[in-house]
């Protein structure tokens, strides 16, 4: 009987064979779903991209706006709350939960991770955590946010910084890693966002 192998060379049952197989179609379509999100992301009409998200699974709510060049990993599992703004190039990762609160501000060029490899696992396997983003949080140009992370309500990640904790309500956190850097004043936030710029 022909043996089958993984690429770490260990065998496989027909059972592992067929649910590897499952896996690599499954991959290969949602491939193709992202190539196609990415082309909807240069539609510069925003009610078209929202409608194709939506479309794709990712819930957007009323009033939101995900601009232009952005890109995501499995939009099923990516909630965005009511009057909330994503900024062009942004990336959002949906292999776990991604929950994004109302009134929140992200900026150009966020990447959001909730899935990344164990370096000290002799497979290199992925491990998946949920990131969570509170109602009133500004998150700044260039911020990376890694898996597992919540950032607390009303919160600031100011320009460049890299996010690896969990996020306090109402704190400002800046750096590589973030640390914070200062408090808003602001405890009762009430303001909206407003639409966004037509044409992107």
């Amino acid at each position: 009987m022909l043996e089958i192998k993984n690429k770490d060379g260990q065998s496989l049952s027909v059972h592992e064979v067929q649910t590897k197989g499952m896996n690599r179609i499954f991959n290969i379509l949602l491939d193709f779903e992202l190539m196609l999100l990415r082309w909807v992301g240069h539609i510069p009409i925003h009610f078209i991209r929202r409608f194709f998200y939506r479309l794709a699974g990712m819930k957007v709510g009323k009033g939101s706006t995900i601009h232009m060049w952005a890109n995501f990993f499995y939009p099923p599992y990516i909630t965005v709350g009511e009057d909330t703004v994503i900024g062009d190039h942004a990336f959002l990762d949906g292999r776990a939960p991604l929950k994004i609160g109302n009134h929140v501000d992200i900026a150009s060029y966020v990447m959001i991770y909730n899935s990344e490899h164990d370096v000290n696992d002799p497979f290199f396997k992925a491990r998946e955590e949920e990131v969570v983003i509170d109602d009133y949080v500004f998150i700044g140009p260039r911020v990376t946010i890694l898996p597992g992370v919540t950032i607390g309500k009303g919160a600031i990640i100011a320009a460049g910084a890299i996010v690896t904790e969990n996020v306090q309500p109402f704190v400002i956190v800046g750096g590589i890693p973030a640390k914070v850097i200062g408090e808003r004043k602001l405890k009762e936030p009430q303001y909206k966002i407003g639409r966004a710029r037509l044409f992107q």
